[in-house]
């Protein structure tokens, strides 16, 4: 198992509502960043308020980050909690060819979301919520048409990962992006993002309500907003549900 990074605290729970409401009710009395991991979750959600199918063995965890910084800066931590997934996943499948990262906080592996990134305002806090399907995939019910089907670690490349072996890993590796973040900025975050990214330089689809945009992604801005090049011109999308 892989050493635990100074300066980060951890609790291993066994069942809660959501490990997201948990961040909610101890954040304020966390001084530091704390890992809170459930080994089950009652009352899993994702995005937008969506249920979050979580079937037993599966990894739910949340970082509550103490911070003040202003909510455009705290967004971009989507980015580098995506890139720690990615290097706890590849550290411990060793597959890096079947792995991607879907605008704004999904990970794909062999083309199917194997993880999602949540993230909150807590006051002087931010949740990350981060849930990946290690052992078993929810099923596609909830799933909207066109969207990514999920997919499950083990289902995928045979390996099976025990949940505090990957909180050990994600935990190493999120350190290590949040020191590079916080030394140098969003600049280096964006370009291992982008050269990670999936669907870069092809057509897709952001969704925003009942508004659709097409077009070319070229790339992440500055703010992390998505930049397509469509027939009326370039566009940066702050916020959308991507299909393609």
């Amino acid at each position: 198992m892989m050493d635990w990074p100074e300066g980060y605290d951890r609790q291993v729970l066994g069942t809660v509502d959501s490990t997201m409401l948990e961040a909610a009710r101890q954040a304020p009395h966390l001084s530091g960043p704390t890992w809170i991991c459930a080994r089950h979750q009652s009352a899993a959600r994702g995005r937008r308020g969506r249920v979050w199918e979580n079937p037993q063995g599966n990894f739910s965890a949340t970082l509550v980050l103490p911070t003040r910084e202003e909510p455009q800066l705290r967004a971009l931590r989507s980015f580098v909690a995506a890139l720690a997934l990615f290097d706890a996943l590849v550290a411990l499948t060793g597959r890096a060819d079947a792995l991607a990262l879907k605008w704004p906080n999904d990970v794909l592996l062999a083309g199917g979301k194997v993880a999602g990134i949540l993230l909150e305002s807590l006051g002087d806090h931010l949740a990350i919520g981060i849930g990946v399907n290690l052992l078993d995939a929810p099923s596609g019910a909830e799933v909207e048409p066109g969207a990514v089907r999920p997919v499950s670690v083990l289902s995928v490349t045979g390996c099976e990962i025990g949940v505090e072996a990957f909180l050990a890993a994600l935990a190493s590796s999120y350190a290590a992006q949040e020191a590079t973040f916080a030394a140098f900025g969003f600049d280096p975050i964006r370009e291992a993002w982008l050269a990670r990214a999936a669907r870069r330089g092809e057509e897709v689809t952001a969704r925003m309500g009942d508004r659709e945009v097409s077009g070319i992604f070229e790339t992440v801005d500055a703010e992390g907003r998505m930049v397509l090049r469509t027939g009326a011109g370039r566009q940066a999308i702050a916020a959308a549900e991507i299909f393609f």
